[in-house]
């Protein structure tokens, strides 16, 4: 259906007068959605861009013992080209999925995997790209394969994803001596542990052979002074080699305080390419110190990225995050 055909058979009957604001209001959401949408769509017909890279056949859940990150998705909330940003972590024997996003089921069955035999999850904060498959996790895992899985998070958070997100489409699905069911049934949680003298509400996990780190981010809302104001939600430190950012606003204090720290090998960043809202901007990450772009990789990026590659590598960023890609650590 054509964007005209569309905008005609949604034009309401003439309103009463007392609801013409609500139908104002509905009419210019309408128009932002539709505006995000062209503005991040590719050209018609255009070829793979960059950031896609071939489909594997197949991610395999254990490897040799490097740190091996793949990008199940590199795009943003709305991409419809790259799928949403979320990150599987193989190490030896081990393996984590970085957030479970609304379209991550669809995108791990391109590579040969399913919810199912994803074993330990970790979330970084509540929004649908990000959390929009756990319920299709809890689903499969309970009443498919008969099993529970592991997720890896904070006591706060827990308590927000459960009550605020999971519980309507999961608590009720059975009644047990009038208690439904709560995230423990679903779940088996390895809460992390505070960091002795760590900023942040820094605090650590273990998943076999991989250590986790956990630090507080502003992200929402854009209101929000620094981190201490904002809404939960977590970047994450990957064997104290890797920073994982996950969603931030331009944070430079968070990047350079971490970075002094660990002296990354990389460092994977949230980036949207205009500036303002909640994400960090292309041009406000193009002002951290030289070194730190040069090993700075970005992801969670609109669908039209391919435009902004020569802008990207003028400023001496290390690249974008290619979907699919496997970046090994030694």
């Amino acid at each position: 259906m054509s964007k005209g055909k569309l905008a005609w058979s949604l034009r309401p009957v003439e309103p009463a007068e007392g609801s013409r604001r609500r139908l104002w209001t509905r009419r210019a959401a309408y128009s932002i959605i539709v505006s995000m949408n062209s503005a991040q769509a590719g050209p018609s017909g255009a070829k793979t861009p960059e950031a896609a890279a071939p489909i594997p056949p197949s991610i395999p859940l254990t490897n040799g013992g490097a740190l091996a990150l793949t990008f199940i998705g590199s795009g943003s909330a709305f991409s419809k080209r790259f799928f949403q940003n979320n990150l599987l972590v193989v190490k030896g024997e081990d393996h984590l999925l970085i957030d479970c996003g609304t379209r991550t089921p669809e995108a791990l069955s391109k590579i040969g995997l399913s919810v199912g035999k994803i074993r330990n999850y970790l979330i970084t904060h509540t929004h649908a790209d990000h959390i929009g498959g756990l319920e299709e996790v809890m689903l499969v895992n309970r009443y498919a394969l008969r099993q529970k899985t592991t997720m890896v998070i904070t006591d706060k958070l827990r308590k927000i994803l459960w009550t605020m997100s999971l519980r309507g489409g999961a608590a009720y699905n059975e009644i047990h001596n009038g208690i439904p069911l709560a995230f423990e049934d679903y779940w088996d949680a390895i809460v992390p542990e505070k960091v002795r003298g760590g900023s942040r509400e820094l605090c650590e996990a273990r998943i076999g052979g991989i250590t986790v780190r956990l630090f507080r981010t502003n992200h929402i809302p854009s209101s929000a002074s620094d981190w201490k104001n904002a809404f939960l939600s977590y970047g994450v430190v990957l064997d104290g080699r890797v920073l994982f950012t996950s969603d931030t606003r331009y944070d430079p204090e968070m990047v350079l305080e971490l970075d002094a720290e660990h002296r990354f090998q990389a460092i994977f960043h949230d980036c949207q390419l205009f500036t303002g809202g909640v994400h960090a901007s292309l041009e406000e990450l193009a002002s951290l110190p030289a070194e730190i772009r040069a090993k700075t990789r970005l992801m969670h990026y609109g669908d039209n990225i391919d435009s902004f590659a020569a802008r990207i590598e003028e400023r001496g960023f290390a690249g974008i995050v290619r979907q699919w890609e496997t970046y090994d650590f030694a």
